[in-house]
């Protein structure tokens, strides 16, 4: 394997598959057998998850709901993918943790990072959920700051896409793909790749980032093995 340990960024809205909305079952078993798969490969595995198929923070302001409320709800969304990928990766036999930067002890171990680590040592999966346990920040964010806390090779950003283009590609047939992009061309271009927060965090302590299409079969074990698939996000320069 290219990378020992990995950070895997899965959103909200790709558990919910073509329902749009809560937890498809189908698609949280093939999610589960490819983080087996790389896991049983040696690779040390963390998993953030996203909340948007349940409830999104910047979601409820358009409401008129209170944004440290709304954000709050978003972070328990979260904790409820998680519970249910640890389920899903248990029941295939794989060894979990599940760690919540929201104290909830009777569901989850609170998020501590020397336990984190120690987890992943110990080959288990290690699901960080509760985001960053902040308002205001997004689970993007979330993935980025525990990449860096937990010493991570990479950062896994998985998308419905195959990489990131220059345009929208689903509206315009003739976007542009990038196969690299540097941390500031992200910033500059305003390239929805990661909010800007994680964006930065990564280039100051130089975690690349690969953005690729989950749903293609093997794509998760693709990009640990080092195959060019996806968009790498990286410092150029190096």
């Amino acid at each position: 394997m290219k990378y020992n340990r990995i950070l895997l960024k899965l959103s909200g809205e790709a558990l919910s598959g073509s329902q749009g909305h809560g937890i498809d079952a189908e698609i949280l078993k093939t999610f589960a057998g490819e983080i087996k798969a790389v896991q049983e490969s040696g690779v040390e595995v963390g998993v953030v998850l996203g909340g948007g198929n349940i409830h999104r923070g910047m979601a409820g302001t358009t409401i008129g709901m209170d944004r440290t409320t709304s954000d709050h709800m978003g972070m328990l969304a979260t904790i409820i993918n998680a519970l249910a990928m640890q389920d899903a990766l248990e029941r295939i036999g794989v060894e979990t943790r599940l760690l919540t930067a929201i104290e909830m002890n009777q569901v989850a171990e609170p998020y501590i990072r020397r336990r984190a680590v120690r987890h992943l040592e110990k080959k288990r999966i290690v699901i960080f959920a509760g985001g960053t346990g902040n308002p205001y920040f997004t689970t993007d964010t979330a993935a980025a700051l525990r990449a860096n806390e937990i010493d991570a090779d990479l950062i896994l950003k998985a998308t419905k896409v195959d990489g990131v283009y220059d345009k929208d590609p689903v509206l315009h047939s003739e976007a542009v793909k990038f196969k690299e992009l540097s941390y500031i061309d992200v910033l500059n271009r305003g390239l929805k790749v990661m909010d800007s927060t994680a964006i930065s965090l990564c280039m100051d302590n130089n975690i690349d980032i690969i953005v690729f299409n989950v749903f293609e079969s093997g794509n998760i074990g693709k990009v640990v093995e080092g195959e060019k698939i996806g968009t790498l996000v990286t410092d150029l320069s190096k």
